[in-house]
Order: structure tokens, then sequence, then C-alpha cells
């Protein structure tokens, strides 16, 4: 017994130490945003005394960003969306449908994601200029498929090859042409792994900062993470104002996190359980 509780508080002091590494910036970020400009000068590190809800308010409407929360909102959903549709069908066909060819096709994806943004970046603004996509919705929808499908892609196949190949062939026995299976059979059974994926990757989109910078030049069309960095340039000397605007932009992802943490513990691990 003494072994078994030496193990445990083996795991639980190191997990403890990285809660609170992890909780403590939000925290202090939190405080740092309730408190007035001369407060943080005297004391920046101690408790806030009175709450200074200004701060936020002035976050939100000094540099627009409630337009930028706006942005990436329509932005990400619509890059998510896009995302699970690709995603899902070429998962489909890559783990269920036998064609020549479908496994040089799935190493080809999985080469993309060796590749990084900084080392495409300039020629797909080039690219993205040339078209008139650039400053666009529609231009950085498409950077975020084209970046992320790849991880899209090698999640969906991997959980669909662990569906047994038998429903697939009865599903076409009964009548069901390729299109009937995918939405009637694999859409259906391939729900918990689109939730985890989605959820993945409206973290990744909503947190990007350098795709959105490139993509996204004029000031009205910048995304929420922008907004902050732009926040940050303006209000310099005044910390708990810009704190503010980094308390606006990281709420959405800790409310995902709180209440949909089973569903992105299990898209992290489906890549290596299935398949």
């Amino acid at each position: 017994m003494s072994r078994v509780r030496l193990g445990r508080w083996m795991i639980a002091i190191p997990m403890s130490l990285l809660a609170v590494a992890t909780i403590y910036p939000l925290l202090f970020t939190a405080n740092v945003a309730l408190k007035t400009r001369r407060d943080y000068i005297l004391d920046r590190f101690g408790l806030t005394t009175t709450l200074q809800w200004e701060n936020i308010s002035t976050a939100w409407t000094s540099v627009g960003m409630g337009r930028y929360f706006v942005n990436s909102l329509v932005v990400v959903t619509s890059s998510v969306l896009l995302l699970l549709l690709l995603g899902s069908m070429a998962g489909f066909a890559l783990s269920q449908l036998r064609f020549r060819g479908s496994s040089a096709l799935f190493l080809g994806c999985l080469a993309g994601l060796f590749i990084p943004f900084q080392v495409i970046m300039v020629p797909l603004a080039r690219i993205m200029a040339d078209t008139a996509l650039i400053d666009t919705y529609p231009g950085l929808i498409l950077v975020y498929v084209a970046q992320f499908l790849p991880f899209t892609v090698f999640l969906m196949t991997s959980y669909y090859k662990g569906i047994p190949p038998e429903i697939v062939d009865a599903a076409r026995i009964d009548g069901n042409t390729v299109y009937g299976v995918y939405r009637r059979i694999m859409l259906p059974l391939g729900t918990p792994a689109l939730l985890s994926v989605g959820i993945l990757n409206a973290l990744f989109c909503w947190n990007d900062v350098l795709m959105a910078l490139v993509m996204m030049p004029s000031a009205e069309n910048r995304t929420l993470m922008i907004g902050v960095t732009s926040l940050r340039g303006q209000y310099s000397d005044n910390i708990p104002t810009f704190a503010s605007g980094v308390l606006i932009a990281a709420i959405p992802v800790l409310l995902v996190y709180l209440f949909l943490q089973r569903q992105i513990a299990d898209g992290v691990a489906a890549g290596s359980t299935k398949g």
C-alpha cells in the first residue's frame, strides 16, 4: 500500500504543479484587467481591491474588438464546417473505399503535416493577391482549410479505419450509393470524431495570428487575435486595458476547454488508437 500511495503522490505532485502553472497566468491576467492603472503601477502582483470593469468596455470599444470578434467568428465557423465536410469525405474514401493510389494519396496528405506555413507564406500571399482573395473572408478561410486539412484527413481516416468494412458492404448491398453510405452510415458513426476534430480546428483557427496577419492586412478585417496585438501597441502604457483585451480573446477558448475537454482529449487520441 505504501508503494501505491508513493506512486500516486509522484504523479499527483507534478500534475498539481502543472495545473498551477497553467491556471496562474489566467488568474493574473484577470486580476490585472480589474485593476486601475495606478493600482497596477503601485503593486503589479497584489490582489485588486477595486473591480475596474471599465477596462473591459474600453478594450471592447476602443479598437473595434467587437468587429474583430465577429470577423473571427465568421472565419472560424466557415473554416471548421468546410474542414469537417472535406475531411470526413476524404477520411471515408481513404479508409473504406478500395481504389488504386489510395495509400499514396494518404501519404501525400500526411506530408502536408510537415510543411509549416512560414515556408509557403510568401508565394501564397502572392497567389491570393493575384486572385483578389487577399484581405477577404474567403481568402483566409481557404488558407485555414489548406493548412489544417491534412490534420483533419489524418484523424478522420484513422477513426474510420476502426469501423468494420462489413458495415459498408452491407449498406452497399441494400442499394445505397457511395454518397448514401457516407451520408446515412459514416457521418452518424463518425460524429464523435467529427466533434473532436471540429473543436481542435476551431481552437487552431481562433488562436492563429500569423496567417490572419498575412491574409488580412486592413484594420477593419482583422481577427480578434490581431486586434489584441494592436491593443498592445495602443495601450502600451495602460496594461490593465491590454489585459482586458487578452481576457476577452481568451474567454471563448476557456469555455471550449471547460465544457468540451473530453472531446478534445478523444480527438488527440483518435489518431493513435484507431486503425
